[in-house]
């Protein structure tokens, strides 16, 4: 139901006219209706209809050939109802606005099984069914660009009007010039209870990475590193930049990408990573263990995108091989330091441009996976993974596509016609990219052969 002080807080903002009611897709991209203003509290108590297939339309936003939620059904509508967040503002828009955000139930008040909020929801009603709780926090990099070209230029700074040039990681200085925009950012996520902590300039021109505060909740955790993105990129509009969440945006600089870090709680709230020591506990291990053998058919969830591949090459601070390590950040599974109280796990493989969803669905439903199963993992390695031989994560989109929809561990994660569509999608993506020739490929082969 939509609170009265959600109400009062619209009725008080008389430069609103319109909202927007908006479903996050298998993209993890927003996509819904504007609407007039007086509509608002209806939508917030009650939803909107919209087709079922919106959640598994392709990055284009066209339908996939073949999807059953639109040739079998006719490509019927769902319930869109609110996910309890009531409005999130949009003031950097021309004429401010504010967005509320849904998710996606079939017509007989079941879950719709290809809403990636749903997809997470089901693993974390068999973390409740276990007694279990996980608590969760991610790490996201973004790049600020110059809109003004269609390529990606770094930024102006705001304070001398020179082009930002060379990496300036962790400098102080970097953050201070744009201290206006994050402010803004911080703002926006303090009045939607996004928890926010460090902000770091990283390795790459105009690159950040902000950290998002521990929770254990891990459906708000989602929520809030989705309505995060959503900020960063309008909020750079409005101070003249554009930002980029894409995870390989400049060839020879670092790409953008997003850790997870996870404990599991028991019922006692008692940590069941924390054994006193270092090494952690045997359920740690089996978390562990459970996460590299899911890693090669869920790659395509941390790597969704042709350009996500660019981002998975040796040395170029991404995971590629599947091992894990203590304080190693070169290794996919890195095991942090610090008081036993606090030992938890680190996923270092999603880029930034994956969806938060699917992320932790993968994320924690491996784990829990593995923990269940409780097989101990290989050896932690010790030193450069890049240099070590060790199993591979897919650095090819193809291939990545068909190992998550053979993937055995993949069907017990995810609803079985969200794994249908999902694939459906990419392939389409995959066809799209493939059909098109680029001004490189026409320039090498022309006159040449």
């Amino acid at each position: 139901m939509a609170s009265i002080d959600t109400m009062k807080w619209l009725e008080s903002q008389s430069s609103i006219s319109s909202v927007r009611a908006a479903v996050v897709d298998l993209n993890g991209v927003w996509r819904g209706k504007r609407l007039p203003v007086a509509q608002a509290q209806k939508v917030l108590s009650e939803g909107a209809r919209m087709p079922l297939s919106i959640s598994s339309v392709d990055i284009w936003g066209t339908d996939t050939d073949n999807n059953p939620l639109v040739f079998d059904t006719g490509d019927a509508d769902g319930f869109a109802r609110p996910t309890g967040r009531g409005l999130i503002p949009m003031g950097w828009l021309e004429r401010p606005t504010a967005m509320v955000p849904l998710w996606m139930w079939r017509e007989d008040g079941t879950p719709s099984p290809v809403d990636p909020r749903q997809v997470l929801a089901r693993v974390l009603e068999r973390y409740k069914a276990a007694g279990l709780t996980a608590v969760t926090a991610m790490e996201l990099e973004f790049y600020l660009t110059d809109p003004a070209n269609g390529q990606p230029l770094p930024p102006r700074s705001p304070v001398t009007g020179r082009r930002l040039d060379g990496d300036n990681v962790l400098s102080i200085d970097e953050i201070d010039t744009f201290e206006s925009f994050f402010a803004d950012v911080y703002d926006a996520c303090e009045h939607h209870e996004v928890a926010v902590d460090a902000a770091i300039a990283e390795n790459g021109t105009g690159q950040f990475e902000v950290n998002l505060m521990h929770c254990p909740d891990p459906m708000k955790a989602a929520d809030d590193a989705t309505f995060f993105k959503r900020f960063v990129k309008g909020i750079a509009r409005k101070h003249g930049f554009a930002a980029s969440f894409m995870a390989k945006p400049y060839p020879d600089l670092s790409g953008s990408g997003l850790h997870v870090h996870f404990s599991i709680l028991d019922r006692d709230g008692n940590n069941i990573f924390d054994n006193g020591g270092d090494e952690g506990t045997p359920a740690m291990l089996h978390a562990v263990n459970g996460l590299m053998e899911a890693m090669p058919e869920s790659g395509l969830i941390f790597a969704p995108h042709l350009n996500s591949y660019r981002r998975m090459a040796p040395g170029a601070h991404a995971p590629t091989g599947i091992c894990w390590g203590y304080e190693n950040r070169t290794a996919a599974i890195r095991i942090p330091g610090g008081p036993a109280k606090a030992r938890r796990i680190e996923h270092r493989v999603a880029g930034a441009d994956a969806n938060p969803y699917l992320i932790l669905a993968s994320v924690l439903g491996a784990a829990l996976e593995g923990i269940e199963a409780g097989r101990d993992p290989v050896d932690p390695i010790v030193g450069d993974a890049y240099s070590i031989e060790m199993s591979q994560l897919p650095t090819d989109w193809g291939q990545a596509i068909a190992l998550f929809e053979q993937g055995k561990i993949n069907a017990s994660i995810y609803p079985d016609l969200m794994r249908q569509v999902y694939v459906l999608a990419k392939r389409q993506e995959l066809t799209g990219f493939a059909s098109r020739m680029t001004d490189f490929e026409i320039a090498t082969y022309l006159e040449v052969v």
